[in-house]
């Protein structure tokens, strides 16, 4: 299976096909607003913003599953995003990432790419970097910051 035959849901529960970021690299975070890791989304802008050109994506995916972090709707969600961390990257509506109801890339991510202590996702903020074909060619940790990645993200570009 590619990850390109997969689809989600947008914001507004319209599902998108993943084949329309086909040739660009990505990164895939599952995010919440009222996270100690929130303020990652400062420096997840300035990387967009840095390679979005290059043909570079950052896909956000609020997740509440973790100490219920990401309340609200997907415009409450989306709303606090903009005016607090001037968002522009695209934000897909709330998923679960683990157990019986996780969106079905999150378990497609995870097969790909486990890490040391398993497959589940242990918090938000958890990010996954695939490559222009498609592959996920790697995983972080939630502590992970956007300048930790940027030339892992730059190498796909």
């Amino acid at each position: 299976m590619s990850i390109y035959e997969l689809s989600v849901k947008d914001r507004t529960g319209k599902e998108v096909s993943l084949k329309e970021y086909e040739g660009k690299a990505l990164l895939i975070v599952n995010t919440a607003t009222g996270c100690g890791f929130t303020p990652q989304y400062e420096g997840l802008e300035k990387l967009y913003r840095k390679y979005k050109e290059q043909g570079f994506e950052i896909l956000d995916f609020p997740c509440n599953q973790f100490g219920n972090q990401a309340p609200g709707n997907s415009d409450e969600i989306h709303e606090f995003c903009q005016l607090k961390y001037d968002t522009t990257f695209p934000q897909f509506g709330k998923v679960d990432v683990n157990g019986k109801n996780e969106d079905p890339l999150f378990t497609f991510l995870k097969k790909e790419k486990g890490s040391i202590l398993g497959s589940a996702i242990k918090w938000n903020f958890s990010k996954f970097l695939v490559d222009k074909q498609g592959k996920v060619v790697e995983r972080f940790a939630p502590t992970t910051e956007a300048d930790a990645i940027d030339s892992k993200v730059a190498a796909l570009l």
